[in-house]
């Protein structure tokens, strides 16, 4: 709201200003905005070398010139020591291939992580260091094949995000386009991904990440798949993408890089998108690639398709100079009168420069100011894209800029169910917004699924001669808990069950609280990553925004704070249900046969090395069974054939081994990789083929690769 056209609303905010007096304050921790000076570039290959490696190195060394930070370029592994990294704020994997480091080089590399480093993938980066779970987690995805290199249309999702907000909504380049092992979606920022109908080769259907960011191991991470060509480094576009994504894996510059499920586009940058809103006052918007571009006012922009309730709405905002606007949330219909949601509603600011704390970006305008701190760490200057996420709960509102929590408001207003809208604030007061989605219900917010409750729990103790068991944190009692012995340090573990992208943890609790504590998450029950760290717990209730992947869940307590040990009223851990993860690696098979005088054996179906296959009889029919150990959750299943492929075949699932199920079949197979969504449960998977393609061979697979939960 603009600080000339406060006069009329003074009276409606009167009570508000009142309530907010003793409203709770924020206590986020301030990102750690982290100047930019040294990068370093690390190229080994024990694989295939590319030829644009030079011009990769050539490129950031000019980046950094232009940009203020200085580039060492090494080949070196041994340059990966825990202190020679500690000076660096990104680190470059540029085209790397095979296994570049060794286990101690690698133990460094974690270290450097944890300790809040950066790594930057390009291109190759992915085709790296396949037995070393953790890195395969911090790039995001693993290389799986590529077709020629062709020109293909990227998908620009992010428009926020300082590597991505340049581009065009589209953009057509030549590359060699990467598919990979899975689909990272699920717990990465998706920034750019693949339109596969614009070239042949694509093997991801449909959904085809290129480029993304998250959080990783208590550091950040910055990938994309572009960059195999010498061309891509003298490419403007991409050459600043690459900048963006240093800058963003430094913590250089602010960026939400949470992954975003369960999100629908209200604005996708379209006209037809925009003529689905209704503007209330004067003045309007403009749409132009993608964005909306403010002119006159004051008025508002407001969507009257539905109003929302329980929801957590984004939108990318920009500010050309010293600019206002801002989002308006909880209202109901305005009757064209853009005061109407300023009396009945709230407004989230966006004003940067407001004398008034109650009035600037981040605010509840007039009723509750941002953690300042918090939110100048993560606000990006004027000219430059920003985020805001707006939880609405009730009567709760929470704000989250660039991915850091700066604000939690409890309004009085009836704002549970109303409409959402953007201001033109007036003729001068520019601003433009992109990308609006919004998802309700959202699981960072009841009414979501407590995925802990009435889960297995182990804990490190238990408080001696008492009845404080661990089951007590997630039984949904809150008059039960689970109390540790008087040393440290101690942990609670969760297993959930199956692998679910987490993105909230709410810890109650008791007295004996802990004063410093991690929370961690594990694919295993054996490697565990940091999603959040404290050292200065200060009790209650810490309702804590994470970002991570993992089937179990930890709080590990490193210091109490009182001569106690640690208890938990409750541990509610909310998230959605990741993509599904591969179960088939490395898991026991068996073949009706063997190509005869081969070492085409069953087992080189699923060893994750896709020059090693396993060939049949020269018969009709053969079959190939994986034993995945326990009942799983299948949905999907993913063949790569040799020439020697199937024209039909079926594949069943069976929980013994002896009573199979048909989950899908096809009579006009046509070789290649088919990658076939399925709905299913069972321990056993079996392909049955019942046709050869070539009748004077038998049946082929590269690879058997069985996904689910």
């Amino acid at each position: 709201m603009s600080r000339r056209a406060i006069s009329r609303f003074a009276a409606a905010v009167v009570t508000g200003l009142t309530l907010a007096a003793g409203a709770a304050t924020v206590t986020s921790t301030p990102a750690e905005a982290a100047p930019l000076d040294k990068v370093l570039v690390f190229s080994k290959t024990a694989g295939f070398r590319h030829s644009s490696i030079p011009n990769g190195i050539a490129a950031i060394q000019q980046l950094g010139a232009a940009n203020g930070f200085t580039v060492t370029a090494t080949e070196d592994a041994a340059t990966f020591t825990t202190a020679n990294l500690a000076q660096y704020q990104a680190v470059v994997f540029l085209s790397t291939t095979g296994d570049v480091l060794n286990a101690g080089q690698q133990g460094a590399f974690e270290a450097y992580l944890a300790a809040g480093g950066g790594f930057v993938g390009v291109h190759a980066a992915a085709d790296t260091e396949y037995d070393w779970q953790w890195y395969g987690g911090l790039v995001g995805g693993y290389f799986a094949s590529h077709p020629a290199t062709q020109q293909a249309t990227v998908r620009v999702e992010d428009r926020a995000n300082a590597s991505t907000a340049h581009l065009p909504s589209t953009w057509t380049r030549t590359d060699e386009w990467y598919n990979y092992r899975t689909n990272p979606r699920s717990a990465v920022k998706v920034l750019a991904s693949l339109d596969e109908s614009s070239y042949t080769g694509g093997s991801m259907g449909g959904d085809h990440p290129i480029t993304w960011c998250h959080s990783y191991g208590g550091g950040r991470s910055w990938y994309t798949g572009l960059g195999h060509t010498e061309q891509s480094y003298a490419d403007p576009n991409f050459t600043r993408m690459l900048l963006g994504g240093i800058q963003v894996a430094a913590g250089a510059v602010a960026a939400d890089c949470r992954p975003e499920p369960g999100y629908t586009p209200l604005f996708d940058g379209t006209q037809a998108s925009l003529g689905q809103w209704r503007q209330a006052g004067p003045g309007g918007f403009t749409v132009a690639d993608g964005t909306l571009t403010s002119n006159g006012g004051m008025g508002l922009l407001w969507y009257p398709v539905r109003t929302f309730a329980n929801y957590s709405l984004k939108v990318d905002w920009m500010m050309p100079g010293d600019d206002n606007g801002g989002v308006f949330i909880g209202f109901p219909d305005p009757q064209g009168d853009p005061w109407g949601p300023v009396a009945a509603g709230h407004e989230i600011q966006i004003d940067a420069t407001d004398g008034d704390p109650t009035r600037t970006t981040g605010s509840v305008y007039s009723f509750q100011a941002p953690n300042q701190a918090a939110r100048t760490a993560a606000l990006n200057p004027p000219g430059s894209w920003n985020t805001y996420e707006i939880g609405v709960h009730g009567q709760r509102v929470e704000i989250w800029l660039n991915g850091v929590k700066i604000n939690d408001y409890v309004s009085s207003r009836a704002i549970a169910n109303g409409y959402i809208g953007l201001q033109n604030d007036g003729a001068g007061m520019d601003i433009n917004y992109r990308n609006v989605r919004i998802r309700t219900d959202g699981p960072s917010e009841p009414p979501a699924t407590d995925l802990a409750q009435g889960r297995p729990v182990t804990a490190s103790s238990v408080e001696p001669g008492s009845a404080h068991a661990a089951a007590n944190a997630v039984d949904g009692n809150t008059t039960t808990r689970w109390g540790s012995a008087y040393a440290d340090p101690q942990w609670i573990t969760v297993d959930l069950g199956a692998t679910y992208a987490i993105n909230r943890v709410r810890l109650a609790w008791e007295t004996a609280h802990a004063r410093a504590y991690q929370v961690q998450v594990s694919p295993d029950n054996i490697t565990w990553s940091p999603v959040h760290t404290t050292t200065a717990g200060d009790g209650g209730v810490d309702d804590l925004t994470v970002t991570g992947s993992g089937r179990f869940l930890r709080v590990y307590g490193t210091q109490r704070a009182t001569q106690w040990g640690y208890s938990l009223w409750d541990l509610n851990v909310y998230g959605t249900a990741a993509a599904g993860t591969l179960l088939s690696r490395g898991r026991p098979v068996t073949t009706s046969s063997v190509e005869p005088g081969s070492t085409h054996v069953a087992g080189n179906a699923v060893d994750g090395n896709t020059a090693t296959r396993w060939g049949s009889a020269y018969a009709d029919p053969q079959w190939i069974s994986v034993d995945l150990g326990v009942s799983r959750t299948l949905d999907r299943v993913r063949l790569t054939w040799e020439a020697a492929y199937a024209r039909a075949y079926q594949i069943q699932v069976s929980p013994d081994n002896v009573t199979w199920s048909t989950v899908h079949t096809t009579t006009t197979g046509d070789g290649g990789v088919d990658d076939i969504a399925i709905s299913a449960t069972g321990r056993y998977l079996r392909v049955q083929g019942t046709q050869r393609a070539l009748p004077a061979y038998g049946y082929s697979l590269w690879e058997l690769e069985v996904h689910g939960r």
